[in-house]
């Protein structure tokens, strides 16, 4: 397994619309297993594979507590079939967004389908965190960061933020 570099705005890959999946190979599965490895390392709670920049669509999860077994989730093609009304706001942060965190209200819950790590179809319904959170990924294969949702004010604040980190960062 491997780490992945991890792709940060304003790389023009991160707008990029994902590809579907045509079926959970042994390839699909070996890139879910180093996107897995890549987030732990980060460490972050979600990764599409857009941010390692393969723009196919495909989401590794695992909102696991500090203390807890690791308890990941995999997704492959996932659409939203339903989404409740009520919107929850929520402070968001974003792996490709280093250390950049902002409020976005998204609905609290939503009923999705996917295919899993073997390629079986799943329909459940996320609520709390793992509502929030499928839908950021799931933004990220329509090449949407979080900070889209801001004023462009401070999305132009951010992306300032992290181009300096980055040039920080490669220095060295």
């Amino acid at each position: 397994m491997a780490i992945l570099p991890i792709l940060t705005v304003p790389n023009p890959i991160l707008k990029e619309i994902s590809k579907p999946v045509e079926a959970v190979t042994d390839e699909i599965r070996k890139l879910m297993d180093d996107m897995l490895d890549t987030m732990y390392a980060a460490p972050g709670i979600g990764l599409a594979a857009v941010q390692v920049g393969v723009p196919i669509n495909v989401i590794v999860m695992d909102l696991a507590r500090e203390g807890e077994p690791p308890a990941p989730k995999y997704f492959v093609n996932p659409e939203i079939l339903e989404i409740v009304d009520d919107l929850k706001p929520y402070d968001e942060g974003c792996l490709s967004v280093p250390d950049i965190y902002d409020t976005v209200e998204r609905p609290e819950r939503v009923k999705i389908t996917y295919l899993d790590y073997n390629g079986k179809s799943v329909t459940e319904w996320a609520e709390g965190l793992y509502a929030v959170c499928i839908q950021h990924e799931m933004d990220h294969l329509k090449g949407i960061v979080f900070i889209d949702y801001l004023s462009r004010l401070k999305r132009a604040r951010a992306v300032k933020k992290v181009v300096k980190f980055e040039k920080f960062k490669a220095a060295g």
